[in-house]
């Protein structure tokens, strides 16, 4: 057989990441802080951007706008703001996307950005991933894994991702219990029974509210919490200006035991979240308002003083292009026009598309914001994407990173995504706690061996009451909820028979 060349001519469809679209796609992911840092390099790069330093909208007015300062017009120019009726359902969406390089690729015009506020904060291109590999988990981080696993309802997980977010380096709790149970809308037993559980996390002694607190929960876990030891407790005051005869004299002991008490107490971690790696305490800025309006109104607005102010230097562009000499040089001027041109646009794209997705999940959510956290839905990427006819992976990265300031505190825009469970007769799906109560309720009413349901046997019965549920969910909600498994339980009743 002979080898030969030839040409063939195929036609194909197919998706190019331009550099510029992968860098629009970027730009949706980047925090307010590392968007400015990475439009501070563009600035350093590219000669014919610039910061717009005229005074701003903002800055003029000395009062805040409220929804009825914007015009029709306006909101949709400057990307600003939006108005959601929570009693009628949005406009139609538009077309559906393949995805964030298709939705960058129709990036939309220039936003008047004169309009627009101040930015702050930063990022790298070279951002050092074997440094993130590498560097030690954050309390914080430490605390959410615990979280986790915890089997806590959809509500009080929400409870306790709040008291989480209020621990402070040391581990302590930094924050009101009233005041937060009234921002989130729950009774303050609520909150407290949330805290006694957190208060069982490692390290031993986080959620304490003060040094008191914090050496009895590890008093407690050493099971060396008896009345001395409260009394001496109750006492550091003494301890610390060395009144030992007062010290012995409330906690009961004599020279020998209190000896041994102080020595115990000064065993212990004042301090249990040290131990844990940290990062430089950043200020978290909203990338967007809520407010409450009339009528049922919620006021979706974007903060305008973390979105940069860029503005293309058209009188310089004319300039240094018409004293271009040498073809590099007017391949230089023209790309540096293409890429300031780019970046408008992929900022201008970028601000639309957060406000867009921001008011979909105010819209969604609308009970949590006007009732409290027992009214928080569930939420997906996938029904937000398809509200607005965006991708999922779109929705992904804008509500990475990005804070909403709510009536009732702010939180990151993920916070809103808690997990459902699909009706197995098509109607309305069910949250996931209200699968777990189900669960826990099955195991608990069994009562001898022949009674005890085995995973299979869970999602059976689940299934004939309209829960369409894996067995592998049902193993892990029982395990989360430390519930051992039907061998285990067969063998508990066997030997209580």
């Amino acid at each position: 057989m002979a080898l030969g060349a030839r040409l063939e001519l195929r036609q194909g469809q197919g998706l190019v990441i331009t550099p510029q679209l992968q860098q629009a796609i970027k730009l949706l992911q980047l925090s307010n802080m590392e968007l400015d840092a990475y439009v501070e390099g563009e600035l350093e790069r590219n000669p014919l951007l610039q910061r717009d330093e005229r005074e701003s909208d903002s800055e003029r007015d000395e009062a805040p706008r409220d929804s009825e300062d914007f015009a029709p017009e306006q909101l949709t120019d400057h990307a600003a703001a939006a108005d959601l009726d929570v009693s009628h359902d949005q406009a139609s969406p538009g077309e559906h996307a393949t995805g964030d390089a298709q939705e960058a690729q129709h990036a939309g015009g220039a936003i008047d950005w004169s309009k627009a506020g101040k930015g702050g904060g930063g990022f790298e291109d070279t951002d050092d991933f074997e440094s993130r590999l590498t560097r030690e988990k954050t309390l914080s981080e430490h605390l959410h894994d615990q979280l986790s696993v915890v089997g806590l309802s959809t509500s009080q997980g929400v409870i306790a991702a709040v008291l989480i977010d209020s621990v402070d380096e040391g581990g302590y709790l930094r924050c009101d219990l009233a005041e937060t149970a009234d921002r989130l809308g729950c009774e303050l037993a609520v909150i407290e029974e949330v805290l006694t559980c957190l208060q069982g996390f490692e390290p031993t002694g986080v959620f304490a509210r003060d040094v008191r607190e914090c050496l009895m929960l590890q008093l407690k876990e050493r099971d060396r919490c008896d009345p001395a030891m409260v009394a001496l407790l109750d006492n550091l005051d003494l301890l610390a200006r060395r009144d030992m005869g007062a010290l012995r004299k409330v906690c009961g002991v004599d020279d020998e035991d209190m000896r041994e008490m102080v020595a115990e107490l000064r065993a212990l971690t004042p301090r249990p979240g040290a131990a844990f790696g940290g990062e430089p305490s950043q200020p978290v800025a909203p990338d967007v308002f809520v407010r409450e309006g009339l009528g049922g109104l919620w006021h979706v607005e974007l903060n305008t003083d973390t979105l940069p102010r860029l503005l293309v230097d058209q009188r310089y562009h004319a300039r240094v292009s018409s004293g271009a000499r040498t073809d590099q040089e007017k391949v230089f001027v023209a790309d540096c026009m293409a890429s300031a041109n780019w970046l408008v646009k992929s900022l201008d794209q970028r601000a639309k598309t957060i406000l867009k997705v921001a008011s979909e999940i105010v819209r969604q959510q609308d009970g949590f914001l006007a009732f409290g956290v027992e009214h928080l839905r569930p939420l997906n990427l996938k029904t937000v994407a398809d509200a607005i006819g965006m991708h999922e992976s779109t929705v992904s990265r804008v509500t990475s990173n990005k804070y909403i300031a709510t009536p009732r505190g702010m939180f990151e825009l993920k916070f809103f995504f808690t997990s459902s469970i699909a009706s197995s007769s098509g109607g309305e799906a069910h949250s996931a706690e209200s699968v777990r109560h189900k669960i826990k309720q099955l195991i608990e009413a069994e009562r001898t061996e022949a009674e005890v349901h085995s995973d299979d046997r869970i999602v059976d019965i689940l299934k004939e009451t309209g829960v369409d549920i894996a067995r592998r969910t049902v193993a892990k909600y029982r395990e989360a909820m430390r519930i051992p498994s039907s061998v285990e339980r067969r063998r508990a009743l066997k030997e209580t028979a």
